[in-house]
């Protein structure tokens, strides 16, 4: 994507309100032109208005126009190229396919689907727009937990735990529930922040701090309560961050409160942390389309069909975050394990599936070591 990315921010930087390029924008083209126009009028109100104004004021024009015909033509050359080099990275045509979401029902799920997408971004005011012209039914509860979402994120990014903090205390039972850290993490950002804000160092306000909200914790994360402790001894900052308990100076330790907020936050509403829409375009513009396609059109080249209705006739590589459960291929028989056909563990610690394992268990009942990956 390098060519059409270059491509790219060179049209972007032709349509920039710039005065640094050969040829001024269109924007200062019309201003100036404008400001010849104000100057005109204001003399001919005066009285002072000559025909040497009119033929400036003409040749102005002139200028202006020729100017603003040079950067049109400028910003469509660029376009030009964009569209070229997109063309050279993407060879193959654009699949077609049979129109999508033509009932009431998938076209009702797509645009609830598109409204929740842009709640979820925090774009309140192009969401409620959307759900406006669309006709989409958005409770009004869920669309007020979104805000109280974005309301809280956007005091983490300012380094203020306060909300965070407030939110989870209210929530405490379904954040125990699930095991999670969130409320320690908040108090531990506060305590660091505390600790480290003071000049001189002066760590009194940090331990009174974590006696009062830290020291409930202690049973469930003993060792990092005794590290925080510990951290004391290589006060300042500048010998804190040569110490082991650098990773306590790292801005790491707040910023990754927003991601972890936002997961626990959406799980409380029986969501994802991660937006659906989103998920479905980084995937798919992220090749598995193309994948698709091409196999499509190879295994149509071949006159085949894929039967299989719940599996891929290929691979997709996924992100790391984009893989939801694991998968387990045999080593026997190198298929991929289903409900039906499930791994199954035997006592010398291999794992095979259970047709695999049924077959080779009728090889005088029991299973030919050599078939078998070393453990």
């Amino acid at each position: 994507m390098d060519g059409p990315m270059k491509e790219l921010e060179k049209l972007r930087a032709s349509t920039e309100s710039s005065t640094k390029g050969k040829i001024p924008s269109v924007e200062s083209s019309l201003d100036s032109l404008l400001q010849s126009l104000y100057e005109v009028r204001s003399r001919v109100e005066a009285g002072t208005v000559t025909q040497d104004t009119f033929a400036l004021l003409s040749q102005t024009m002139d200028s202006r126009k020729k100017e603003i015909d040079e950067k049109q033509k400028e910003v469509y050359n660029a376009i030009a190229k964009v569209g070229k080099a997109l063309d050279k990275k993407f060879t193959q045509p654009l699949p077609t396919y049979d129109p999508l979401f033509t009932s009431h029902a998938a076209k009702a799920a797509l645009d609830r689907t598109i409204a929740l997408h842009l709640l979820r971004t925090g774009q309140f005011s192009t969401a409620e727009t959307f759900i406006e012209e669309s006709g989409v039914e958005i409770a009004s509860e869920l669309h007020s937990q979104f805000v109280e979402l974005h309301r809280i994120m956007t005091a983490l990014r300012r380094q203020d735990v306060g909300p965070a903090l407030e939110w989870s205390r209210k929530n405490r039972s379904f954040l125990r529930s699930r095991s999670s850290p969130l409320e320690f993490y908040l108090h531990r950002s506060q305590y660091i922040r505390l600790l480290l804000s003071s000049d001189p160092s002066d760590p009194t306000p940090a331990i009174s701090y974590a006696n009062a909200a830290l020291r409930g914790f202690y049973p469930e994360h003993a060792l990092e309560f005794k590290r925080l402790m510990t951290c004391l001894a290589y006060l300042p900052k500048q010998k804190l961050e040569r110490s082991p308990y650098a990773d306590l100076a790292s801005p790491s330790l707040h910023t990754d409160l927003e991601p972890l907020f936002a997961k626990e936050y959406c799980a409380s509403l029986g969501m994802s942390q991660q937006v659906p829409l989103r998920v479905v375009g980084d995937i798919g513009g992220g090749g598995a389309l193309a994948r698709i396609e091409k196999a499509r059109t190879v295994m149509k080249e071949k006159k085949s069909e894929w039967s299989q209705s719940d599996e891929l006739p290929i691979e997709i590589p996924l992100a790391p975050e984009n893989r939801y459960h694991s998968i387990f291929a045999c080593p026997v028989s190198k298929d991929q394990s289903t409900e039906q056909n499930p791994p199954m563990m035997m006592t010398c610690g291999h794992v095979i599936t259970k047709d695999s394992l049924q077959k080779l268990s009728k090889v005088n009942g029991f299973v030919p070591s050599y078939v078998l990956p070393p453990l």
